[in-house]
């Protein structure tokens, strides 16, 4: 089937751009393919229009504090962000504040962010502390959360060691990532994953480490920064400079769903090393190697040729995989051309975006800033992989952008920083756009932007529970 096809020739959701298909490009790889990567998942969810007001409304926003923020294990950081006890983060989320912190013990446990006393906030951003101490009049808590002092106790006889304890969150370590969650009465971490774990335990992200972490507040809902990142469709149109060797439209889309009422996951994969079939034919594979070199390897391409009738893939894998090695000291001989190449993408609702490639080593997090409903934190994180046996660093801390700072400020991102800057230029665009749309909601494509229609599913379900 091609993308020339009328209304009406194929069924919903049947129709697929022309041009090699993802699986058509894994079954010439010159490595063993991850299982979960031969796997196709894709279900027609229908065609309805998403009513534009969930992202703009103020009492939307409220419905998702209380059914989706206070009820949903979310990711707040990594083990490597608090290697050592006494290490904490804070984890802000719309009036939501919990400190995560490494005990003695070696646990991580998460408290509410708040003096029992007068309610003063007890941290902020990240640190080390041997004790949790209010700034106000010195209230004290071990890092077990138990409470150890308080100054003037004899004015305090009221006060019973026990039932001030600092109130705890949930928590949960998966693959690396320390989650949360408020809701005492929630379901296992690992019960929330469900089929998710199965498919990133190939990749082994527990083994990598937090090198970059770049955040910043964006003027949008939470919701369009979102679903910016979870489709390839835009890249015609926003990145116009990737074409050359990014299967823009050849994205292969797969959704997850369940049947016990818990959200599902999805996941796309962006072939890479092929160019897109929105220029019309395939360029010749040495202009695409060269178009990638471009971006992906800024020494240059030196005298890396495609050989005559050889692939342009294992070509670029090749040379891409010796880099990375070289600049890791990872073994990467066994890992496959796709894991180098492609954007390989997961969303585990109801936030959390990682990648589980290779080449581009991302997570993308996204929440709601304080309660306004035009505005969203976006954060960016690059893990690596090390060589075995190799401790992990502990993570830097977060490189936080300030409100007239683009990405081009955080050069650890390297030659992403121009692409998130374009996908920057048109997040406060679809907000005020939004506004002004005199239909009532969004329209989504069948097939390109079918995860965004299963994410709003599973939110219409977290809603009503």
């Amino acid at each position: 089937m091609t993308d020339i096809q009328t209304p009406g020739e194929v069924a919903p959701g049947q129709a697929r751009s022309s041009g090699p298909s993802v699986q058509s490009l894994l079954a010439t790889d010159t490595r063993e393919v991850p299982p979960p990567l031969l796997e196709e998942s894709y279900e027609y969810l229908g065609s309805e229009d998403i009513d534009k007001d969930r992202y703009l409304s103020q009492e939307f926003h409220r419905r998702e504090v209380e059914k989706v923020w206070k009820k949903t294990w979310q990711m707040a950081c990594r083990e490597e962000d608090i290697p050592a006890a006494g290490d904490y983060i804070v984890y802000d989320i719309a009036d939501i504040s919990l400190i995560v912190v490494r005990t003695e013990s070696g646990a991580i446990k998460a408290y509410h962010n708040a003096c029992l006393h007068r309610g003063t906030r007890l941290c902020d951003d990240t640190g080390h502390a041997a004790q949790l101490r209010c700034p106000f009049h010195g209230f004290t808590w071990s890092l077990n959360g138990d409470l150890t002092d308080v100054p003037g106790r004899w004015d305090f006889p009221h006060v019973r060691d026990a039932d001030f304890a600092l109130p705890e969150a949930l928590t949960g370590v998966w693959a690396g990532y320390v989650f949360v969650n408020p809701d005492r009465e929630a379901v296992p971490l690992a019960t929330y994953l469900g089929g998710v774990d199965k498919h990133l335990a190939h990749y082994k992200l527990e083994d990598r480490f937090k090198a970059v972490h770049v955040a910043k507040v964006v003027d949008c809902n939470w919701k369009v920064a979102l679903e910016a990142f979870i489709e390839s469709y835009h890249v015609i149109a926003t990145h116009p400079q990737l074409l050359d060797y990014l299967g823009d439209s050849n994205t292969q889309y797969d959704i997850y769903t369940r049947d016990d009422g818990l959200p599902g996951f999805n996941r796309m994969i962006t072939p890479q090393a092929t160019s897109s079939p929105n220029l019309g034919e395939q360029l010749d594979p040495q202009d695409v190697l060269e178009a990638m070199f471009r971006d992906f390897y800024p020494e240059g391409i030196g005298s890396f040729q495609v050989p005559e009738g050889g692939s342009v893939r294992a070509t670029v894998a090749g040379a891409l995989r010796d880099r990375l090695a070289q600049v890791t000291g990872a073994d990467l001989s066994g890992t496959s051309d796709s894991e180098i190449l492609d954007a390989i993408e997961y969303f585990v609702f109801p936030n959390f975006v990682p990648w589980a490639g290779v080449g581009a080593p991302l997570t993308y997090r996204f929440r709601p800033y304080g309660n306004d409903p035009d505005r969203c934190v976006f954060d960016i994180m690059m893990l690596y992989p090390l060589p075995a046996g190799v401790p992990k660093p502990k993570a830097g801390p977060i490189h936080w952008l300030g409100p007239d700072e683009d990405f081009s400020a955080a050069p650890e991102l390297n030659g992403l920083a121009p692409v998130f800057n374009q996908d920057l230029s048109n997040l406060p665009k679809v907000q005020r756009g939004l506004k002004a749309l005199t239909k009532p909601g969004v329209t989504l494509a069948d097939y390109q932007e079918v995860r965004i229609r299963q994410f709003h599913r599973d939110l219409d379900a977290q809603l009503g529970s």
